[in-house]
Protein backbone atom coordinates (compact mmCIF):
# COMPACT_ATOMS: atom_id res chain seq x y z
CA UNK A 1 0.00 0.00 0.00
CA UNK A 2 2.07 2.90 -1.31
CA UNK A 3 -0.26 5.51 0.18
CA UNK A 4 0.14 4.03 3.64
CA UNK A 5 3.91 3.75 3.27
CA UNK A 6 4.09 7.34 2.07
CA UNK A 7 2.02 8.53 5.04
CA UNK A 8 4.46 6.81 7.40
CA UNK A 9 7.63 7.89 5.60
CA UNK A 10 6.81 11.49 4.65
CA UNK A 11 6.91 12.98 8.19
CA UNK A 12 10.45 11.62 8.53
CA UNK A 13 11.62 12.75 5.07
CA UNK A 14 12.25 9.16 4.01
CA UNK A 15 11.83 8.85 0.22
CA UNK A 16 9.96 5.83 -1.10
CA UNK A 17 12.90 5.14 -3.41
CA UNK A 18 15.02 4.23 -0.38
CA UNK A 19 12.74 1.35 0.59
CA UNK A 20 13.17 -2.18 -0.77
CA UNK A 21 10.84 -3.33 -3.51
CA UNK A 22 7.94 -5.49 -2.36
CA UNK A 23 8.31 -9.03 -3.72
CA UNK A 24 6.36 -12.26 -3.50
CA UNK A 25 7.47 -15.00 -1.12
CA UNK A 26 8.36 -17.24 -4.04
CA UNK A 27 10.14 -15.84 -7.07
CA UNK A 28 13.71 -15.58 -8.36
CA UNK A 29 15.29 -12.49 -6.78
CA UNK A 30 18.90 -13.04 -7.78
CA UNK A 31 21.42 -15.64 -8.92
CA UNK A 32 24.47 -16.53 -6.86
CA UNK A 33 27.94 -15.89 -8.24
CA UNK A 34 31.09 -17.77 -7.31
CA UNK A 35 33.03 -14.56 -6.82
CA UNK A 36 30.50 -13.47 -4.19
CA UNK A 37 30.11 -16.75 -2.29
CA UNK A 38 33.53 -18.31 -2.77
CA UNK A 39 31.77 -21.66 -3.33
CA UNK A 40 32.02 -23.18 -6.78
CA UNK A 41 28.90 -25.33 -6.47
CA UNK A 42 26.69 -22.32 -5.74
CA UNK A 43 27.46 -20.71 -9.09
CA UNK A 44 24.17 -20.02 -10.86
CA UNK A 45 21.93 -21.14 -7.99
CA UNK A 46 18.86 -18.89 -7.79
CA UNK A 47 17.77 -17.16 -4.58
CA UNK A 48 14.04 -17.79 -4.82
CA UNK A 49 12.26 -17.75 -1.45
CA UNK A 50 11.79 -15.17 1.30
CA UNK A 51 9.78 -16.19 4.37
CA UNK A 52 10.04 -15.35 8.05
CA UNK A 53 10.66 -18.15 10.54
CA UNK A 54 7.07 -18.82 11.65
CA UNK A 55 5.64 -17.99 8.23
CA UNK A 56 7.94 -20.53 6.63
CA UNK A 57 6.82 -23.11 9.20
CA UNK A 58 3.17 -22.41 8.32
CA UNK A 59 4.02 -22.89 4.63
CA UNK A 60 6.07 -25.99 5.38
CA UNK A 61 3.11 -27.44 7.28
CA UNK A 62 1.06 -26.99 4.10
CA UNK A 63 -1.49 -24.84 5.96
CA UNK A 64 -2.83 -23.40 2.72
CA UNK A 65 -6.54 -23.17 3.61
CA UNK A 66 -8.32 -20.74 5.97
CA UNK A 67 -8.65 -22.41 9.36
CA UNK A 68 -5.48 -24.46 9.02
CA UNK A 69 -2.92 -23.57 11.64
CA UNK A 70 0.46 -24.47 13.05
CA UNK A 71 1.96 -24.38 16.51
CA UNK A 72 5.62 -24.76 17.40
CA UNK A 73 6.15 -26.28 20.86
CA UNK A 74 9.58 -25.08 21.88
CA UNK A 75 10.68 -23.27 25.02
CA UNK A 76 7.66 -21.10 24.25
CA UNK A 77 4.92 -21.55 21.69
CA UNK A 78 4.37 -19.80 18.37
CA UNK A 79 0.91 -20.13 16.89
CA UNK A 80 -0.32 -18.96 13.49
CA UNK A 81 -3.54 -19.57 11.59
CA UNK A 82 -4.30 -18.96 7.92
CA UNK A 83 -7.24 -16.53 7.66
CA UNK A 84 -7.41 -16.38 3.87
CA UNK A 85 -7.16 -13.49 1.43
CA UNK A 86 -8.50 -10.73 3.68
CA UNK A 87 -6.50 -8.97 6.37
CA UNK A 88 -8.12 -9.45 9.80
CA UNK A 89 -7.21 -6.61 12.18
CA UNK A 90 -6.96 -8.09 15.66
CA UNK A 91 -9.05 -6.75 18.50
CA UNK A 92 -8.07 -9.54 20.88
CA UNK A 93 -4.34 -9.21 21.47
CA UNK A 94 -2.98 -10.96 18.39
CA UNK A 95 -0.74 -9.93 15.50
CA UNK A 96 -2.20 -9.57 12.02
CA UNK A 97 0.38 -10.55 9.44
CA UNK A 98 0.95 -11.50 5.83
CA UNK A 99 1.52 -15.25 5.88
CA UNK A 100 2.92 -15.44 2.35
CA UNK A 101 2.42 -14.22 -1.19
CA UNK A 102 2.51 -16.64 -4.12
CA UNK A 103 2.17 -15.00 -7.54
CA UNK A 104 -0.50 -12.32 -7.02
CA UNK A 105 -2.27 -14.07 -4.13
CA UNK A 106 -1.60 -12.55 -0.71
CA UNK A 107 -2.56 -14.84 2.18
CA UNK A 108 -2.99 -13.40 5.67
CA UNK A 109 -2.74 -14.92 9.13
CA UNK A 110 -3.25 -14.18 12.79
CA UNK A 111 -0.36 -14.94 15.10
CA UNK A 112 0.12 -15.30 18.84
CA UNK A 113 3.04 -16.31 21.03
CA UNK A 114 3.28 -17.88 24.50
CA UNK A 115 6.36 -17.27 26.61
CA UNK A 116 6.66 -20.57 28.48
CA UNK A 117 5.88 -24.10 27.36
CA UNK A 118 8.88 -26.41 27.15
CA UNK A 119 10.76 -24.07 29.45
CA UNK A 120 8.19 -24.86 32.16
CA UNK A 121 9.25 -28.50 32.01
CA UNK A 122 12.89 -27.39 32.04
CA UNK A 123 12.16 -25.38 35.21
CA UNK A 124 10.64 -28.41 36.91
CA UNK A 125 13.67 -30.46 35.85
CA UNK A 126 16.50 -28.02 36.58
CA UNK A 127 15.21 -25.75 39.34
CA UNK A 128 12.92 -28.08 41.29
CA UNK A 129 14.65 -31.31 40.21
CA UNK A 130 11.37 -33.18 39.94
CA UNK A 131 12.51 -35.14 36.90
CA UNK A 132 15.80 -36.11 35.27
CA UNK A 133 14.79 -35.54 31.64
CA UNK A 134 11.97 -33.78 29.84
CA UNK A 135 10.34 -37.01 28.68
CA UNK A 136 9.82 -37.98 32.34
CA UNK A 137 7.04 -35.39 32.47
CA UNK A 138 4.84 -37.75 30.46
CA UNK A 139 5.99 -40.83 32.37
CA UNK A 140 5.19 -39.48 35.83
CA UNK A 141 2.22 -37.22 35.08
CA UNK A 142 -0.97 -38.36 36.77
CA UNK A 143 -4.09 -39.33 34.75
CA UNK A 144 -5.87 -36.29 36.22
CA UNK A 145 -4.75 -33.00 37.72
CA UNK A 146 -7.24 -33.49 40.61
CA UNK A 147 -8.01 -29.78 40.68
CA UNK A 148 -4.43 -28.47 40.50
CA UNK A 149 -3.64 -25.88 37.84
CA UNK A 150 -0.48 -24.00 36.89
CA UNK A 151 -0.05 -20.62 35.22
CA UNK A 152 3.60 -20.48 34.04
CA UNK A 153 3.79 -16.70 33.74
CA UNK A 154 7.47 -16.62 34.69
CA UNK A 155 8.07 -13.63 32.41
CA UNK A 156 4.55 -12.27 32.29
CA UNK A 157 1.79 -13.34 29.92
CA UNK A 158 2.10 -12.94 26.15
CA UNK A 159 -0.79 -13.31 23.69
CA UNK A 160 -3.59 -12.59 24.09
CA UNK A 161 -3.14 -10.78 27.44
CA UNK A 162 0.20 -8.94 27.09
CA UNK A 163 0.66 -8.49 30.83
CA UNK A 164 4.32 -8.06 31.67
CA UNK A 165 3.43 -7.71 35.35
CA UNK A 166 1.79 -11.16 35.57
CA UNK A 167 3.58 -13.83 37.59
CA UNK A 168 3.32 -17.60 37.74
CA UNK A 169 1.18 -19.47 40.19
CA UNK A 170 -0.02 -22.94 41.17
CA UNK A 171 -3.61 -23.04 42.42
CA UNK A 172 -5.82 -25.68 43.99
CA UNK A 173 -2.96 -27.50 45.68
CA UNK A 174 -3.70 -29.72 48.68
CA UNK A 175 -1.69 -32.13 50.83
CA UNK A 176 -2.92 -34.98 48.61
CA UNK A 177 -1.13 -33.65 45.54
CA UNK A 178 2.36 -34.81 44.55
CA UNK A 179 4.86 -34.17 41.77
CA UNK A 180 2.81 -36.18 39.29
CA UNK A 181 -0.02 -33.67 39.60
CA UNK A 182 2.35 -30.74 39.13
CA UNK A 183 3.83 -32.35 36.03
CA UNK A 184 0.33 -32.94 34.68
CA UNK A 185 -0.62 -29.31 35.37
CA UNK A 186 2.53 -28.07 33.62
CA UNK A 187 1.71 -30.02 30.46
CA UNK A 188 -1.92 -28.96 30.58
CA UNK A 189 -0.87 -25.32 30.95
CA UNK A 190 0.67 -25.37 27.46
CA UNK A 191 -2.54 -26.77 25.97
CA UNK A 192 -4.73 -24.29 27.85
CA UNK A 193 -2.62 -21.35 26.65
CA UNK A 194 -2.78 -22.65 23.08
CA UNK A 195 -6.58 -22.92 23.36
CA UNK A 196 -6.73 -19.36 24.65
CA UNK A 197 -4.85 -18.03 21.62
CA UNK A 198 -7.09 -19.92 19.20
CA UNK A 199 -10.18 -18.61 21.01
CA UNK A 200 -8.82 -15.11 20.37
CA UNK A 201 -8.16 -15.97 16.72
CA UNK A 202 -11.74 -17.13 16.30
CA UNK A 203 -13.07 -14.03 18.06
CA UNK A 204 -11.16 -11.88 15.55
CA UNK A 205 -11.67 -13.85 12.35
CA UNK A 206 -14.76 -16.04 12.86
CA UNK A 207 -12.76 -18.70 11.03
CA UNK A 208 -13.05 -22.10 12.70
CA UNK A 209 -9.88 -24.05 13.37
CA UNK A 210 -9.85 -27.03 10.99
CA UNK A 211 -6.61 -28.69 12.03
CA UNK A 212 -3.54 -27.87 14.09
CA UNK A 213 -0.25 -28.88 12.51
CA UNK A 214 2.49 -29.04 15.09
CA UNK A 215 6.26 -29.19 15.36
CA UNK A 216 8.93 -28.73 18.00
CA UNK A 217 10.18 -30.82 20.90
CA UNK A 218 6.83 -30.88 22.70
CA UNK A 219 5.29 -32.94 19.91
CA UNK A 220 7.14 -36.01 21.22
CA UNK A 221 4.92 -35.91 24.30
CA UNK A 222 1.85 -37.97 23.37
CA UNK A 223 -0.02 -36.95 26.51
CA UNK A 224 0.34 -33.27 25.64
CA UNK A 225 -0.66 -33.81 22.01
CA UNK A 226 -3.82 -35.75 22.94
CA UNK A 227 -4.80 -33.22 25.61
CA UNK A 228 -4.20 -30.44 23.11
CA UNK A 229 -6.55 -32.07 20.59
CA UNK A 230 -9.17 -32.40 23.31
CA UNK A 231 -8.84 -28.74 24.29
CA UNK A 232 -9.19 -27.29 20.79
CA UNK A 233 -11.63 -29.92 19.51
CA UNK A 234 -9.65 -30.34 16.31
CA UNK A 235 -7.15 -32.85 14.92
CA UNK A 236 -3.51 -32.36 15.91
CA UNK A 237 -1.20 -33.43 13.08
CA UNK A 238 2.43 -34.30 13.84
CA UNK A 239 4.62 -34.31 10.70
CA UNK A 240 7.27 -36.90 9.92
CA UNK A 241 9.73 -34.10 9.13
CA UNK A 242 10.09 -31.74 12.10
CA UNK A 243 12.16 -29.07 10.32
CA UNK A 244 9.07 -27.36 8.95
CA UNK A 245 10.70 -23.92 8.63
CA UNK A 246 13.34 -25.31 6.28
CA UNK A 247 10.66 -27.30 4.48
CA UNK A 248 8.58 -24.17 3.92
CA UNK A 249 11.52 -22.26 2.47
CA UNK A 250 12.35 -25.22 0.24
CA UNK A 251 8.75 -25.52 -0.97
CA UNK A 252 8.60 -21.81 -1.83
CA UNK A 253 11.96 -21.95 -3.61
CA UNK A 254 10.84 -24.99 -5.58
CA UNK A 255 7.65 -23.27 -6.71
CA UNK A 256 9.67 -20.33 -8.01
CA UNK A 257 11.76 -22.73 -10.02
CA UNK A 258 8.74 -24.47 -11.47
CA UNK A 259 8.95 -27.38 -9.02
Amino acid sequence: DKKLVDAVCSPHDVPLSSLPQVKASSEVYATLKKESTGIDKLEGVPVSAILGDQHAALFGQVAFEPGEAKNTYGTGMFLMMNTGTKLVPSQHGLLSTIAYKINDDVIYALEGSVSHSGSTIQWLRDQLQMIEKASDSETYATPSNDGLYMVPAFAGLFAPHWRSDARGCIVGITAAHHKGHILRAALEAAAFQCREVFDAIYADSRVLLKALKVDGGGTHNKLLMQFQADMINAPVVVPRVQETTAMGAAFAAGLAGGG
